[in-house]
């Protein structure tokens, strides 16, 4: 039988349709706004799919002569992974927790054995629940205290909708109970009885916080909160000593939060204090005083007290500063613990814990980590009483490692240090951390790795990969990756751009880089690869960046406005169709980001400032960097359309030849696919593209 595959020619040319709109007096033309189904999340009309499949085919076509190195470096990453691995066993109540990874699995097992002493238990199997799925996520897991039943929530398709079941660990039947729709944690309340969760509605917003009772109908779930700001989020936990449940609402800058007995989880709710716009706090309860994490009076935080008797009579007890921005709080039967990161002198931007005691303010333990750069933070303690602390730590160098921190004695134990099956010498490699001036002279930290041989392999004009986000305040660590290595082993430095819209060096750092100064994001990013190319590391054009979803509007807009720096771009699910999105109030997260972007719809201001810098929007007749696009079909996130319709411009109107490559992964989400492997194959497609378009052999 023939094949009847069209010829491909060359790229697809979306069609161009006519249209549009009139906001504040600004006429703005959008001709592949047919690009977005109407029909949206059922994805169904045949002249979109037909050209997002078109779009898959030339993908294929050009990257299927790059099939050998793609498999060479898949392989390669896969080889630094150890299949058959699993992680350090925590003790929670009469059980002991991990998860294992079997050889060739995709997905994970869950295990407990009785700390009294017996045999283990699978008490839920990822690797069965994924079987014959193109995609498959494991969302919310939780396990009741007399660790009978299990409750866990599944997304099968990545539009972030999951089906929570529970799970009888006596008998392993399943209890007829089925929640599908949800997007939140599974809290067990009612003496386990009760499951708290909440449910995405039609714009895919959490904006309750529901009470299913066991063995009853969901039909008959109570509505504990319910959410009227369709900006907020809602969402459920439990206080650390498990008395209180605590029900929280926030946006991107204001929060409030409720407090009900977890024994009684229909009885009176105490509020803790009534929101306040620009106001966030969360807080955590014992012996009748509350602790408060808020940046009420410091953007950078405090931590303060109120007994639960007047709740919102909050007393200081750790005052917010410039130089250190406290980024949360842990309570135990004995101590607490705070995390946070300096944000000013020596060692700025780096994690810092600290052991702390209530009847001792002054009393201040904090835990050392030896490296000049790292990440470090709390891992999975699960008990009221907590002798000894998990955590995790890494570096750009150094492997990921479990420790203990035993509270007493002050003293690390490395517990297990992540193993490279391949092998991996870190005396080859150095990591630095460097200040970079921006434009305006404020100082940039970048993070950045390379072999120490690098400079007699390659020279200074050697190729180098810059990283960045830059947005809702979330910091991006100097961890370690294995599949780094396949670009640093091949010459590259690898560097993270620690630019403002990031709260890497505060929460004055963040708001530096958002709404009104969100171009500073886009112009540290920019500054950083010039001052990298001055100090040597690299040149002009010989530079591969990174980024997704925010991180891919940053892509988009410094490639509008300095593309000769770049010689390969990797845009993942970007968000560059800003002003389209802000201004449709019926998408999933708009409301929610207004405080973070702007609202264009009332304000015109915003939107003359948003028109300015959306990539999609600012999309000129240049030349452009080679590029390669991904996007999800069922990403609630970032629509498919965003990536597709500026991809559809990009080659209407560049002046260029280099490539532009658009993948949508048509049954997957924002974080594309799923399991440890598949997802690692798009990785190694990634890196194959930047060394295709950086002319690097091998």
């Amino acid at each position: 039988m023939a094949d009847s595959t069209p010829t491909l020619i060359g790229p697809p040319q979306a069609a161009k349709k006519p249209h549009s709109f009139t906001r504040h007096g600004v006429t703005v033309s959008d001709d592949y706004a047919w690009l977005r189904d109407p029909g949206y999340p059922d994805v169904k009309d045949k002249e979109v799919l037909a050209h997002l499949e078109a779009e898959n085919r030339w993908f294929e076509s050009k990257m299927d002569q790059h099939k050998g190195r793609i498999d060479g470096l898949f392989k390669e990453m896969r080889g630094r992974i150890k299949e058959a691995d699993s992680s350090v066993p925590q003790k929670d109540g009469d059980w002991l927790y991990w998860i294992e990874f079997e050889e060739g699995a995709e997905y994970k097992k869950w295990w407990r054995k009785p700390v009294a002493g017996g045999d283990a238990e699978l008490i839920l199997d990822e690797v069965a629940l994924a079987e014959g799925k193109e995609y498959f996520r494991l969302g919310a897991i939780s396990t009741t205290t007399d660790g009978k039943l299990l409750a866990y929530a599944c997304d099968d398709n990545g539009s972030e909708r999951f089906t929570a079941r529970i799970k009888n660990l006596e008998t392993g039947e399943l209890l007829p109970d089925e929640i599908p729709g949800t997007l939140s944690s599974l809290v067990w309340v009612a003496q386990d009885k009760g499951l708290v969760y909440s449910l995405a509605n039609e714009q895919w917003r959490t904006d309750n916080a529901r009470l299913h009772w066991l063995g009853q109908p969901v039909e008959d779930d109570v509505e504990l909160f319910h959410e009227d700001d369709e900006g907020f989020r809602v969402g459920s936990s439990l206080s650390s000593n498990e008395k209180w449940l605590l029900i929280g609402t926030s946006d991107h800058e204001t929060s409030e939060c409720r407090m009900v007995l977890a024994d009684d989880p229909l009885g009176e709710q105490i509020l803790v204090k009534p929101r306040v716009k620009g106001v966030e706090y969360d807080v955590d309860e014992r012996d009748d005083v509350l602790y408060i994490h808020t940046n009420d009076t410091h953007e950078n935080f405090r931590l303060a007290t109120a007994p639960l008797a007047n709740p919102g009579e909050w007393t200081t007890l750790i005052e917010g500063t410039d130089a250190f921005y406290l980024t949360g709080m842990d309570l135990f039967r004995d101590f607490y613990v705070i995390e946070g990161r300096k944000s000013a002198g020596t060692g700025a931007g780096l994690d810092q814990i600290e052991v702390r005691y209530y009847d001792d303010p002054a009393r201040v333990e904090p835990i050392s980590f030896p490296e000049a750069s790292y990440s470090a933070g709390m891992s999975n303690n699960p008990e009221w009483h907590m002798e000894k602390l998990r955590l995790t730590y890494e570096s750009m160098v150094a492997p990921s490692s479990v420790m203990d921190y035993d509270v007493a004695a002050r003293t690390l134990e490395t517990l297990k240090v992540q193993e490279i099956p391949s092998g991996y010498d870190a005396s080859l490699y150095a990591t630095e951390r460097l200040e970079i001036p921006a434009r305006d002279g404020t100082a940039i930290p970048v993070s950045i790795v390379y072999r120490k041989d690098r400079a007699e392999t390659v020279g200074g004009s050697g190729p180098l990969h810059l990283y960045g986000y830059g947005a809702y305040g979330i910091s991006i660590d100097p961890g370690f990756s294995t599949s780094r290595l396949s670009l640093v082993d091949r010459g590259f430095a690898y560097a993270i751009a620690h630019i403002r819209g990031g709260d890497d060096l505060g929460r004055a750092w963040y708001k530096a880089g958002k709404l009104e100064r969100r171009e500073n994001a886009f112009n540290d990013f920019v500054d950083v690869a010039k001052g990298l190319i001055e100090r040597g590391f690299t040149e002009a054009g010989r530079i591969s960046i990174s980024g997704g979803s925010a991180g891919g509007e940053l892509m988009g807009a410094v490639i509008n406005s300095d593309p000769e720096l770049f010689g390969a771009v990797v845009a993942h699910v970007p968000f560059v169709d800003v002003l389209n999105t802000m201004l449709d109030d019926t998408l999933p997260l708009t409301p929610g980001e207004w405080p973070e972007w702007g609202n264009p719809i009332e304000d015109k201001a915003a939107f003359d400032l948003i028109l300015g810098y959306s990539p999609y929007d600012q999309v000129k007749a240049q030349d452009y960097p080679p590029l390669m696009v991904t996007a999800g079909l069922n990403d609630p996130r970032v629509t498919y359309w965003e990536p597709a319709k500026w991809v559809a411009r990009l080659r209407e109107v560049k002046t260029d030849g280099n490539e532009l490559l658009l993948k949508t992964n048509m049954g997957a989400g924002h974080g594309g696919k799923s399991g440890r492997f598949e997802s690692l194959k798009e990785t190694a497609e990634e890196f194959a593209f930047i060394l295709w378009q950086l002319g690097i052999k091998g």
